[in-house]
């Protein structure tokens, strides 16, 4: 094979055997890679579906894709997938980084972790040679501390993917750490790895990747780079600001969510915005394997609140800034660093305790019960939620249970800013009519990178979409859907997708594994993966009525800024989308649709 490197590494955590098995060709080009392969070898392997996501029987899976780690346009990105602990979804948690492209050096398209070791271990892997270490000098150390002391023991250009205190102590929200500061941070994936007593995964490899087609390959690559080069968000605006430029951008569209979504306009946005970053606490940007963009920011604060490190991202200055109504962007910084050293999900995180703050500002929470001041607007209590939290110590130990759980425990689920338990990131969807109809109907629950129709909405890519209108949403929606599911799945980056789409992601794959897709194979490709995820969900009890968001979002006009007066018009989309899928009436994907992507036996 060629792409792919064709091996599947199969490692028994509880008996400590290891296999290498050829990898299932006829799969890999029905699904691609990472997301989709990977999602396809859970599903088949695990069989019960309604396994508890924290049981031995969960399988947690490293899967890359075939364009990971070639020159492909921004071919860094990697998939850990497995059952969520937050949501009871499909995980399939994106990472970028170097450890992706690392795998595929050592010659490993997939890792498959079954069982549960005896005691805490770590996996390394150097080519052919691959062993089970004690790790139990390691646990209790932080991600940044477990990288240094494993790259100290085997290779110092070992690449090393591991978790924090979060994930052993099973924050159902903790994130997986590779090269220290790159997440796959959603779903609680660092969760299921602490409950296997998996401490790390540590890779190097010497071998490259083969594609089937050097001169086109190379011809592919250029052409989609040349699009890249000329577009003024991958050219220009990430790499000058990183993904926070969007601070002001949604802020002056009345779209910033802030104070836990009780409204969508932030007065002291530029506090936290990209530009105020890129001017005070900067040091330099930095890019993941393969990228020409480099939105990755390396920054460092002094005073209360000092450290150094990458980000915050955009997401994460939302999720500790606005949506806490915090102002002080060195403590939003602090906390993504320790997010990033403790191994937790930096949206999951902010959101929380921004519901916590809601709880107790309505007086549903006590000073007594939470140890501080949770007052919307407390930089200080925020920081140390994040590390009691990632600890479980005093009222962290509430907070690692996420939003939702936290938020019935007091009565009031509807102050979760929930989609199917899964915290949503920093749109809000009165202001954006699309991102609505995006979250509810996410497979993995609350989500933006399952689609990001913020593109077409606010950014006009490809086209300029009115973000009140609601008339093309759905078809606009599937098509990004999948689009994002392919992409995802050949092992490249979403941000790609603002200037490159199915035609140049079908010509670097089919030079790459010599495989003869298209746009439409590409998109068609989308479709099944999307169609297997939804199999899964109502496979385990899912339903239409889970395709939601908050009533807050639905009933509550936005009561200030630009978008002034707006409600999510979602119940309006949702029989259209439910159309365009080729589901029936109540989210079922219809007989004839299975046939078509050649689901139908599932």
């Amino acid at each position: 094979m060629t792409g792919w490197t064709g091996n599947v590494l199969r490692v028994n955590l509880t008996d400590g055997t290891i296999r290498k098995e050829p990898l299932r060709a006829k799969d890999a080009e029905a699904f691609i890679g990472a997301r989709g392969l990977g999602s396809k070898y859970w599903i088949d392997d695990v069989k019960d579906l309604s396994v508890d996501p924290l049981s031995p029987k969960n399988n947690l899976l490293f899967a890359t894709g075939p364009l990971t780690g070639t020159l492909a346009t921004s071919g860094g990105r990697y998939e850990v997938v497995c059952k969520a602990p937050l949501t009871g979804t499909l995980a399939a948690s994106n990472s970028g980084g170097y450890f992706g492209p690392e795998l595929k050096y050592a010659g490993y398209d997939l890792i498959i972790f079954e069982g549960k070791a005896p005691k805490p271990v770590y996996l390394y892997v150097y080519n052919d040679t691959v062993e089970i270490r004690d790790a139990g000098a390691l646990w209790g150390k932080n991600t940044h501390e477990t990288t240094d002391a494993i790259l100290a023991e085997t290779d110092p250009d070992a690449k090393v993917s591991c978790i924090g205190p979060a994930g052993e102590k099973g924050v159902l929200f903790a994130a997986i750490i590779n090269d220290k500061h790159r997440a796959a941070g959603r779903s609680g994936v660092g969760a299921v790895m602490g409950s296997k007593n998996l401490k790390a995964v540590a890779v190097r490899g010497t071998r490259g990747v083969r594609v089937a087609d050097g001169t086109g390959f190379m011809k592919a690559v250029a052409s989609a780079r040349e699009k890249l080069a000329a577009n003024p968000v991958t050219s220009a605006g990430l790499p000058a600001y990183g993904t926070n430029i969007l601070v002001n951008i949604l802020n002056q569209a009345g779209g910033l969510p802030t104070r836990n979504f009780q409204t969508g306009h932030f007065e002291e946005a530029d506090a936290i915005s990209g530009e105020t970053l890129s001017s005070t606490l900067l040091v330099t940007k930095k890019g993941c394997a393969g990228c020409i963009s480099a939105c990755g920011r390396v920054s460092r604060t002094t005073g209360k609140f000092a450290g150094s490190g990458e980000g915050p991202e955009y997401e994460t200055a939302w999720s500790f800034g606005a949506d806490c109504g915090i102002s002080d962007l060195s403590a939003a910084t602090k906390a993504n660093f320790l997010c990033n050293e403790l191994g937790i999900d930096t949206i999951t995180m902010g959101s929380t305790i921004a519901c916590a703050m809601e709880l107790f500002e309505k007086g549903l929470l006590t000073e007594a019960e939470t140890g501080m001041d949770l007052s919307f607007g407390n930089a200080d209590s925020m920081v140390e939620m994040v590390k009691k939290t990632a600890l479980r110590e005093g009222f962290g130990d509430k907070l690692a249970l996420g939003s939702w759980r936290l938020a019935s425990a007091y009565g009031r689920p509807d102050l979760s800013m929930t989609a199917k338990k899964q915290e949503m990131p920093a749109y809000d969807p009165r202001a954006l009519q699309g991102m609505g109809l995006e979250y509810a109907t996410s497979n993995r629950g609350g989500c933006h990178v399952r689609g990001y129709l913020t593109s077409p909405e606010i950014l006009g890519l490809p086209q300029k979409l009115d973000p009140d209108s609601i008339a093309e949403k759905p078809a606009w929606l599937k098509a990004f859907q999948d689009l994002t599911a392919s992409f995802d799945s050949a092992g490249v980056c979403l941000f790609t997708t603002f200037a490159i789409g199915g035609d140049e992601l079908a010509a670097q794959l089919t030079a790459a594994t010599g495989v003869p897709y298209s746009a439409d194979s590409v998109m068609k490709t989308g479709d099944r993966i999307w169609n297997l995820e939804r199999l899964f969900n109502l496979a385990v009890g899912f339903t239409k009525g889970d395709d939601t968001i908050p009533p807050r979002l639905l009933n509550e006009p936005i009561p200030t800024g630009p978008a002034k007066g707006k409600v999510s018009r979602l119940p309006e989309m949702l029989p259209g989308y439910y159309e365009v899928r080729g589901w029936d009436e109540a989210g079922v994907p219809t007989d004839a649709k299975l046939e078509e992507l050649g689901l139908e036996r599932l």
